[in-house]
């Protein structure tokens, strides 16, 4: 056995998996199962940027291999792959070069949308949110342009490999900046709403996910580093709105906002399907898988309708929606043999509360502490229900695995 070209298969494996947006104990796991398919004993150990292998040779010395994983990316086509991947190397345990001949191809073969269709995406989302946050027709169209916009100066910035968190703040002033333009010229209702809506673009939901599961599966440095990650992206989206909207203010003077309408839990959970389909496309998902997951976020929507019209109160409506996606991600991953990643990211949106850090960012503004500690604690609960309802259906699920 070539025990070198092994460790650069499974490093390989490991790292484009992490780059591509998979879970911490999904990568570790992939590189232990391929190791031991071989018939060797590991120790591997991922952190959000590095992952470490250690390969412990018959009757040698150990080979260790530190690998730089760098950014992450929402490629979530790509966590499949990959993942598809691991497991047929685990299944016909080929030569390691013939296996590094079929990463390649895998690599090949991965999907990409087009610019287009990525902004498509955009639009989708942008317009999908907007009116299931409360906005009008107008806020709706307005929303969509301002996706448009967000979502070409997303494609510049990743192009001259700006940092992340300057590329949030760029984009959420520039997003903002339009919304208030266009309230001002009376194009829009209400600004909120469209500003919310767009902001769900810039919301890290695959991050924010991907911590709990850390979180919960006992990979606790993983997930306290992606959740310092998630609040930094979130003060730099709350810093650039905030910029644009003391800018704003400066040139065009405060834009009149009008109420939020109350539209029809039917309406909402049309507008959250519409959302959900962008962000198929925005986290670069493929197959027929697309519109599983577009579905998940409405089938979330509509349990929670469903429990706040029995009267539960609203922590309880998340608490009891987040366990309804969990379940429904499960089974998906059982039913198609796919990481259950994708399916929850993608039905656990209409639950993340972007308008709580849109209104939290707003009061800060505005220098009203009290309305600031209101909207920041109730955004802060709705998070912890949504973490304690994945745990929960994930324990029992890896209980039920195990027992078999």
């Amino acid at each position: 056995m070539d025990y070198r070209k092994l460790m650069e298969l499974v490093s390989e494996v490991g790292t484009r998996l992490a780059r591509s947006g998979a879970e911490t104990y999904r990568v570790e796991e992939s590189v232990v199962r391929i190791l031991t398919a071989y018939g060797l004993e590991s120790r591997v150990y991922s952190v959000p940027n590095s992952l470490i292998i250690t390969i412990l040779v018959p009757e040698s010395l150990p080979i260790t291999q530190l690998c730089r994983i760098g950014q992450h990316g929402n490629d979530l086509d790509g966590v499949e792959q990959y993942n598809n991947l691991s497991r047929r190397i685990c299944r016909e345990k080929p030569e390691p070069d013939e296996a590094l001949r079929w990463l390649e191809e895998t690599e090949k073969a991965r999907k990409q949308y087009p610019l287009p269709m990525v902004l498509l995406g955009y639009l989708l989302v942008a317009c999908g949110f907007c009116v299931f946050f409360g906005g009008s027709v107008a806020d709706c169209l307005c929303a969509g342009f301002c996706g448009l916009m967000l979502g070409l100066v997303d494609h510049f910035l990743s192009k001259v490999r700006t940092n992340v968190f300057f590329q949030k703040i760029i984009a959420a002033f520039a997003m903002a900046f339009i919304a208030y333009g266009l309230g001002v010229l009376r194009l829009a209702d209400n600004v909120d709403m469209v500003v919310i809506g767009t902001l769900m673009l810039l919301v890290p939901g695959l991050l924010f996910t991907n911590a709990l599961r850390d979180i919960i599966f006992g990979d606790t440095n993983s997930g306290i580093n992606r959740i310092v990650e998630v609040l930094l992206i979130a003060a730099a989206v709350a810093l650039g709105t905030a910029a644009a909207w003391n800018f704003a203010t400066m040139v065009f003077g405060t834009p009149v906002i009008a109420p939020a309408m109350d539209h029809s839990p039917l309406l909402t959970c049309l507008t959250g399907f519409i959302a959900c389909a962008g962000f198929v496309i925005v986290f670069n998902i493929h197959g027929c898988g697309k519109m599983l997951c577009a579905l998940g976020g409405a089938i979330t929507w509509a349990a929670f309708c469903i429990t706040s019209w029995l009267g539960g109160g609203e922590l309880f409506c998340y608490f009891i929606a987040t366990i309804i996606a969990a379940i429904y991600a499960e089974i998906m991953a059982r039913v198609r043999k796919y990481p259950a990643i994708s399916y929850l990211v993608i039905s656990l949106l209409p639950l993340i509360p972007g308008a709580g850090i849109y209104y939290t960012a707003q009061q800060a503004i505005q220098s009203d502490m009290d309305g600031f500690i209101a909207y920041g604690t109730n955004t802060l609960a709705t998070a912890g229900v949504m973490a304690v309802g994945i745990l929960l259906v994930s324990t029992v699920v890896r209980m039920v695995h195990h027992r078999h």
